[in-house]
């Protein structure tokens, strides 16, 4: 309750920037949480989840993937990508307390959260569209960054000129609404620089 009482202070209206790219929406909010707020959830975040690091089949071959992971959500419901085939955790009240955040903000009722945790530099996620069947058509993708500040990288799928390099701060959201998992890919790239860890919670709605 420490941790509610405290969050329920803040209420001032985010800032939100809407990146200019065509064919979809994206919302950024780089203060979504402030530095106090994100402190105690990233602590919380990698204290509480049981991640864990699971095989992935890219091109055939299966491989570890480059970060570690776990799946939080509603009715037992399964979610499925590259392979694998997760089975969600029930939401424990760190997990809920920011998914009633982002729910109002970004006006969805998210059902599953698939959290990632970039351990150093080295810890990646490939170009990839969030298009999996049981996410519908044209998904909304809410995402939230806690810890070290990481490049994600965005490209049109049928323009090539159409690209963009967005710094994913602590505590900022970024949401991804209609079109763009129809019409971009994303990816966070390795850096070449050292990196603390970095937790990543990518709220989406399960059908």
């Amino acid at each position: 309750m420490l941790i509610i009482a405290f969050f329920m202070l803040d209420l001032f209206p985010k800032e939100k920037i809407i990146l200019p790219l065509p064919d979809a929406v994206f919302e950024f909010y780089p203060n979504f949480f402030n530095q106090e707020e994100a402190d105690v959830l990233f602590d919380k975040l990698i204290n509480e989840t049981p991640w864990q690091q699971d095989d992935i089949t890219i091109f055939g071959k299966k491989v570890a993937q480059p970060r570690l992971t776990c799946l939080f959500g509603n009715e037992g419901k399964p979610y499925s990508y590259s392979g694998l085939t997760m089975q969600p955790h029930a939401w424990n009240p760190t997990m809920m307390f920011i998914k009633e955040k982002v729910d109002k903000i970004s006006e969805q009722n998210f059902t599953t959260v698939l959290a990632n945790l970039y351990r150093n530099e080295k810890d990646s996620n490939g170009w990839h569209a969030d298009n999996e069947k049981e996410l519908g058509r044209n998904p909304i993708i809410a995402s939230v960054s806690f810890g070290e500040e990481r490049k994600f990288q965005l490209k049109h799928i049928s323009d090539n000129n159409v690209k963009l390099s967005l710094n994913l701060n602590h505590g900022s959201l970024l949401v991804m609404k209609e079109g763009s998992q129809i019409h971009y890919k994303h990816q966070i790239p390795k850096a070449t620089q050292s990196k603390n860890a970095r937790i990543n919670l990518t709220f989406r709605t399960i059908l």
